[in-house]
């Protein structure tokens, strides 16, 4: 099998159908992945470590970042972006099966239906993910967390714990907000420009 029909069938079958899903798949794998991947490591890489409560003792420290964060803002961000690249993997898993290309996506209705859905599926799950961002983290990081540790020892009761770089994590948080609104207004112009196309406002080239 040579490389150009390895390309070939690539571009057919895998690559999105409009540009602006093109866009989008340009906008999501490589500025988002490299958004969280690299600075979301530099923000949020070393955190548990630098949190630190009053009195600032190990199990102390453990118990109230676990409050603090019940789950880490890397592993759900990773979880949003593989849960919103499933629906376009299975369409295109589907497509390579069944050999439809980019035309086919756009001349075919059942075609044009499915894909649609997908894209529709995304939507609903950026939604979804920024719903639970937003009880996750809010949408602002305060400089001190009151831990409630009576569960841990009753003479700490309500502590103090410092929580690091917060104004960074502020910043990060309003970008991520800002990538999934993105990627929501790019799918809802992908299904206007799938639909202009079927409608013959705009051409298939």
């Amino acid at each position: 099998m040579s490389l150009n029909y390895i390309k070939n069938f690539y571009e057919g079958c895998l690559r999105p159908p409009t540009v602006i899903g093109q866009f989008h798949t340009l906008f999501f794998g490589s500025v988002r992945m490299f958004f969280l991947g690299v600075l979301g490591f530099a923000v949020y890489g070393n955190e548990a470590l630098h949190f630190s409560c009053d009195p600032d003792k190990r199990e102390l420290n453990l118990f109230c970042y676990n409050q603090f964060r019940p789950i880490t803002p890397q592993v759900f961000w990773a979880l949003q972006l593989v849960t919103v690249l499933v629906p376009g993997a299975v369409f295109h898993l589907y497509a390579a099966c069944k050999t439809i290309n980019q035309e086919d996506i756009l001349q075919k209705p059942i075609y044009t239906v499915f894909y649609i859905l997908t894209v529709l599926l995304r939507v609903v799950l950026e939604v979804v993910s920024f719903w639970l961002q937003s009880h996750l983290f809010g949408f602002q990081v305060n400089p001190v967390y009151r831990c409630d540790a009576g569960a841990l020892n009753k003479k700490f009761n309500i502590t103090r714990c410092l929580v690091p770089e917060h104004f960074e994590k502020t910043i990060f948080l309003i970008a991520m907000y800002t990538f999934t609104v993105i990627t929501v207004v790019l799918c809802v112009a992908e299904i206007f420009e799938i639909l202009c196309r079927r409608l013959g406002f705009l051409n298939n080239q």
